[in-house]
């Protein structure tokens, strides 16, 4: 039997609404050589039914049909049984454009990658249909062949590739690369975001990565059970950080090289879980984020050279102080005027003047070369639109 080009997984759970969008898009790529395999977490609906008409239709798709456990356990129990030279992943209720495998294999073959990733869209149904683009790489970035832990010349180009969003879904993966390294999905039954330390491994371990500046795959928005529209998960993202960290335990090398960014990332994850929560969330979180950081501060893993100079300035805050902090952020929700406390440049300066003292911050803190990087960014960015 021949191995298949590319293992598409599609980890499923109570998705009848969207699935067959889902499933129509897998089986119409232009790769034909693939295998697909539906991992039905003990859904309730009739997920299970419209998984099993398609595999009587179309002998590429498989089914592992389990009692529930979550994502993390339905993405390692489909990536176990595959058997595809790459591996891919589509959630069930997203749907990929018909070249996306193809145009991923070619180049993963092309460079002998063991990952190449590409953007996405955010796709909303309601209420009219409509997509987003969000491209993750120039098409400068996008001749370069990356290693995420050597292949930068400052530290801040390293938190950047690092912080690119964690849409595993929009990469194929070397199946011998994931195995060799033992890079599997954090299994926390109930909980959410798995793809944060999923994708942090991949990048710690990969040798050969590559970014294209094409679009593929259309991420919905409009699911209402989407972990993305849960507030109550209040903390998981937090275990999502406690699994990267036990992974650097295991890999003592790398982990001199990264821990530092992972701190970094971690910032800016705490700060987005903390401002989608509500407001008694938000005061209980807070506190979650001053104790985190406080440890990192502690055994020096929060480094000011990996921060830019306002998001230095606000851990500071946080870790001087949470519930002043918290209590200040909603008194600027509502308009209020709030007290100076070790304050960012005052608004009333002149523009001008505001961007020129952060960029001699950002030269102080990240030298010349990459200051100019993302003034080009920048520039390139806003006339792009």
């Amino acid at each position: 039997m021949n191995t298949p080009k590319v293992s598409v997984v599609i980890p499923c759970y109570n998705v009848e609404n969207y699935l067959r969008q889902c499933l129509d898009s897998v089986v119409g790529q232009t790769l034909k050589d693939m295998e697909i395999i539906c991992v039905n977490d003990g859904s309730k609906d009739g997920t299970l039914s419209i998984l099993q008409e398609y595999a009587a239709a179309d002998p590429r798709v498989r089914i592992i049909d389990k009692p529930n456990g979550g994502y993390g356990e339905s993405m390692n129990r489909g990536f176990d049984a595959a058997t595809g030279e790459y591996l891919g992943i589509v959630e069930s209720d997203d749907y990929a454009d018909p070249e996306m495998f193809q145009s991923l294999y070619d180049c993963a073959k092309t460079y002998d990658l063991d990952v190449v990733k590409a953007g996405f869209y955010y796709y909303y149904s309601k209420p009219e249909e409509r997509n987003v683009p969000c491209p993750i790489a120039s098409r400068v970035t996008s001749q370069r062949t990356f290693t995420p832990l050597t292949g930068f010349q400052s530290k801040m180009e390293m938190v950047e590739f690092f912080n690119i969003k964690p849409t595993i879904w929009s990469a194929i993966y070397r199946r011998d690369f994931i195995r060799a390294n033992h890079i599997r999905f954090h299994e926390t039954p109930g909980a959410s975001y798995q793809d944060a330390s999923f994708n942090f491994k991949v990048w710690v371990c990969a040798q050969r990565v590559r970014l294209l500046p094409q679009c593929f795959l259309h991420y919905r928005q409009d699911n209402e059970a989407s972990s993305v529209n849960a507030p109550g998960k209040v903390y998981c993202i937090c275990d999502e950080y406690d699994e990267m960290e036990r992974f650097l335990l295991e890999h003592p090398v790398e982990r001199a090289a990264v821990e530092p960014v992972m701190v970094r990332i971690k910032y800016d994850s705490y700060n987005w879980n903390y401002l989608r929560l509500s407001e008694p969330l938000q005061k209980e979180f807070i506190q979650r984020f001053h104790d985190d950081f406080q440890k990192h501060q502690l055994d020096g893993t929060l480094q000011q050279q990996y921060f830019e100079w306002y998001k230095w300035n606000t851990i500071q805050q946080i870790l001087e102080d949470p519930q002043k902090y918290h209590d200040r952020h909603l008194r600027q929700e509502k308009g209020e005027r709030v007290e100076e406390w070790n304050a960012l440049p005052a608004d009333d300066r002149p523009w001008l003047v505001r961007k020129l003292l952060g960029a001699v911050r950002c030269v102080r803190d990240h030298g010349l070369v990459y200051t100019l990087r993302l003034l080009v960014k920048k520039i390139a960015w806003r006339f792009g639109k």
